[in-house]
């Protein structure tokens, strides 16, 4: 059954391989099941002081803790909805989970000089991925996706896999912020440090070596010499399990149906449709999945992202999107939706599991995972043209800008304006489709209007 449903000799795998690839993914990304809860919870909260502690706005008698906690499921279900959504629409290995940026713009987004209620932000992500699933259903953003001419696509997927090893970099403590430089070497002589230089070295070694599931190894390898080590703890009593009742049907959509509304919805769209296909196009190509540079089923890939927003709206939590960490998956061998499968059904199984996955999703561990995946995924910089200057810069750009900005929409941006206008320039604009032209104004519109007349910022 599963050989016929997920075409597996068809796309050269087995039930084994994509059983690894997803594990492997969801080690990869399980630390979003902490990190969103952590980022989001201060929409969610009032500002506590030592005899008055946060809880709930609007409702004094639920804590901070019981928050935490339903954000906690609501971040859990809604990747774990949204990857089997993938799995079985698309048959895509791509996973996804709430967004990263995209979270951290829930908790600033404020409508003038006030700050938006956290019923209403919900009502705004509802409705954005209501938008994003009927723009789904009538194959605009496959258009857009086919558009996309080759140099943007390959530039995004080496993008995404520097971003991936930025991250990687950040989490392992070899890159550290600088006040006058932005970023500088760590100290490689901290311990936390050197546990990732540990689990680099193994997962390397491995992958050198082709053993199967090097980067999973690795991240077993990492995790359990911190837990020996003291460097990495887990989280608590096993069997754990939250309520998501604080927050769940929540939402308030008739609120965010004001005209005020109408610019947080159109970002929140705009930047989880560049943010999903620049994903998309970058694991579709590191899989090798692309066929005649589209990606299979892409309008099902696209709705499968759509749905699992909506559905994460419903529970409490802010936009989803597909994760480039799909990528580590996809590099342990995932060809089709039985790896997203997979990584759904632990995405379930760590609502009561939580201390475990909070052993192997801490940044330090995966850290190694991510600046491996990095490398393999730079692979696409051969498939560009560098002879050809007006293909080569905008991929150039869409390269460097994603981890320089931390933004996948950044350099996204970069690309399509900087490949518009130098075929407007050297008069080949026919070159272009006409949806090149058009996203690339509506680039400039976002980040030049937006930003500099109507005095808002746009998500990074």
């Amino acid at each position: 059954m599963l050989e016929r449903y997920f075409k597996l000799s068809e796309r050269g795998t087995d039930v084994k391989t994509e059983a690894l690839a997803g594990l492997t993914t969801f080690m990869t990304m399980a630390y979003i099941i902490f990190v969103n809860p952590s980022i989001l919870k201060g929409a969610f909260l009032t500002a506590g002081t030592d005899t008055a502690p946060s809880h709930l706005v609007g409702s004094p008698d639920v804590t901070a803790a019981q928050v935490v906690g339903a954000l906690t499921i609501a971040t859990c279900v809604a990747a774990a909805v949204g990857s089997i959504l993938m799995a079985f629409w698309a048959n895509l290995p791509v996973a996804l989970a709430p967004g990263m940026g995209m979270n951290a713009f829930f908790v600033a987004l404020a409508i003038g000089d006030v700050q938006t209620p956290w019923r209403v932000k919900l009502g705004i992500v509802f409705l954005s991925g209501l938008i994003f699933l009927a723009l789904s259903l009538v194959r605009f953003r496959e258009t857009v996706m086919a558009a996309v001419p080759d140099a943007i696509k390959f530039g995004a997927a080496a993008g995404i896999g520097l971003f991936i090893a930025f991250i990687g970099l950040q989490h392992a403590g070899i890159v550290t912020d600088h006040p006058i430089t932005l970023v500088t070497l760590g100290s490689l002589t901290s311990p936390p440090t050197l546990l990732a230089l540990f689990g680099l070295a193994v997962t390397g070694g491995l992958l050198v070596r082709k053993v199967p599931g090097a980067i999973l190894i690795g991240l077993f390898a990492t995790g359990i010499l911190g837990i020996l080590t003291g460097l990495v703890k887990g989280g608590g009593g096993f069997f754990q399990i939250h309520s998501p009742l604080p927050i769940f049907l929540k939402l308030d959509i008739f609120g965010a149906l004001s005209a005020a509304c109408v610019v947080p919805i159109l970002t929140f769209l705009f930047f989880d449709l560049f943010d999903t296909v620049g994903t998309l196009m970058g694991v579709g190509e590191e899989a090798g999945l692309m066929v005649d540079g589209k990606l299979p089923d892409a309008e099902k890939a696209l709705a499968a992202d759509a749905g699992a927003s909506v559905v994460g709206s419903l529970f409490g939590t802010s936009t989803v999107t597909s994760y480039i960490e799909s990528a580590a998956g996809v590099a342990a061998g995932g060809r089709t939706g039985l790896a997203s499968v997979v990584t759904g059904g632990l995405f379930i199984l760590a609502i009561f599991l939580t201390p475990i996955a909070a052993i192997f999703g801490q940044a330090v561990v995966t850290a190694p995972a991510l600046i491996i995946v990095g490398y393999l995924m730079c692979g696409a910089l051969r498939k560009i043209e560098w002879s050809e200057p007006t293909e080569a810069l905008p991929a150039f750009l869409t390269v460097i800008l994603m981890p320089a900005t931390y933004s996948i929409s950044g350099g996204l941006a970069a690309g399509f304006i900087s490949y518009s206008l130098l075929k407007i320039v050297t008069g080949r604009a026919r070159e272009a489709h006409w949806i090149v032209h058009a996203v690339a104004w509506v680039f400039i519109a976002v980040y030049v209007v937006i930003r500099l007349v109507a005095g808002g910022g746009a998500p990074q």
